[in-house]
């Protein structure tokens, strides 16, 4: 995929396009972008409180997820000295750069809705004529 800025004489860094492909791979995985908004949203969230922010995730599938984020750089979890634990999550800056990035994919979503669902009913009615 090009990008703004994209030289095609440049050699592209084998790394860099190992990176862009995990991300998109990943963060275009719902569970992700659905955790990604609700920080986004809620600040420093618990993990209960996350969880019931976002529908039909399960524990294990948030574990996973806010694990993977951490690893990222996407979150950071503080873990409270208190009994019982408390632990919280919180998007780091480079999460709220992803976040803002998401944030262009919500507009043209809004923009393009109407003109998405004319032509899936338009291929619909083909596919089934």
């Amino acid at each position: 995929m090009a990008h703004p800025g994209y030289d095609p004489s440049i050699p592209v860094d084998p790394r860099v396009e190992a990176l862009v492909n995990e991300v998109i791979g990943r963060v275009a995985d719902k569970w992700t972008m659905l955790v990604l908004e609700e920080l986004e949203q809620g600040g420093e969230l618990r993990f209960t409180q996350i969880g019931k922010r976002v529908p039909g995730i399960s524990q294990k599938m948030l574990t996973q997820t806010l694990r993977q984020m951490e690893r990222d750089g996407l979150l950071v979890r503080t873990v409270y000295p208190v009994v019982p634990p408390r632990v919280e999550y919180r998007l780091t800056p480079l999460g709220n750069t992803l976040s803002e990035a998401f944030c262009g994919v919500w507009m043209w979503a809004e923009n393009n809705l109407d003109a998405i669902e004319a032509a899936r009913a338009a291929f619909d009615g083909r596919a089934a004529g």
